[in-house]
C-alpha cells in the first residue's frame, strides 16, 4: 500500500497539466493506494479555495467520491471520510467534518457554528459547546 500526495490527486482530477494527469491515473490504476485523511483535507481546500481551483462544494465532493471508489484506492476510516463528505456537501466546513466524523461520541468545541451545524444535519455527536461568547 503506498500512501500518495494531495498533488497527485489532483493532477488526476484537475487533468491541468496533460503529462502528470496521466501518470497520476497510471499510477492510480496500477498500485494500490492509501489517501490519508489529512491529504484529502488540503485536496478539498485546494479544490474549492478562491486560492485553488475554486470548484463548487457539489463538484469537490462528486470527484473525491469518484476517486475513493476507484478498485485500488483506499481510505484507513471510509465510514468517517464519507460522512465528512456527507456533511461537507450539506454545507458544514470539511475541516470541521472531518474532525467529528472521527471523533468519538462527544466533541469539545469553541466554534459555534461547528456546533449548530452539526445539530441542524442531526449527527450522531454530541457536540458540547465551550464558553458564552464562542463563535
Amino acid at each position: 500500500m503506498i500512501e500518495i500526495d494531495t498533488n497527485i490527486i489532483v493532477r488526476y482530477l484537475v487533468k491541468d497539466d496533460e503529462r502528470q494527469a496521466l501518470e497520476a491515473t497510471q499510477f492510480l490504476d496500477s498500485h494500490n493506494c492509501m489517501v490519508l485523511p489529512t491529504v484529502l483535507l488540503e485536496t478539498v481546500w485546494v479544490l474549492s479555495s478562491k486560492n485553488g481551483y475554486g470548484w463548487a462544494r457539489e463538484q469537490v465532493v462528486s470527484r473525491l467520491r469518484h476517486l475513493l471508489g476507484l478498485p485500488a484506492v483506499y481510505t484507513p476510516s471510509p465510514d468517517a471520510i464519507y460522512t465528512a463528505l456527507a456533511w461537507y456537501e450539506a454545507g458544514m466546513d470539511f475541516g470541521d467534518a472531518l474532525h467529528l466524523a472521527h471523533s468519538g461520541t462527544q466533541f469539545a468545541t469553541f466554534d459555534k457554528p461547528l456546533h449548530d451545524k452539526a445539530k441542524r444535519l442531526q449527527s450522531n455527536k454530541m457536540v458540547i459547546l465551550l464558553g458564552e461568547k464562542s463563535h
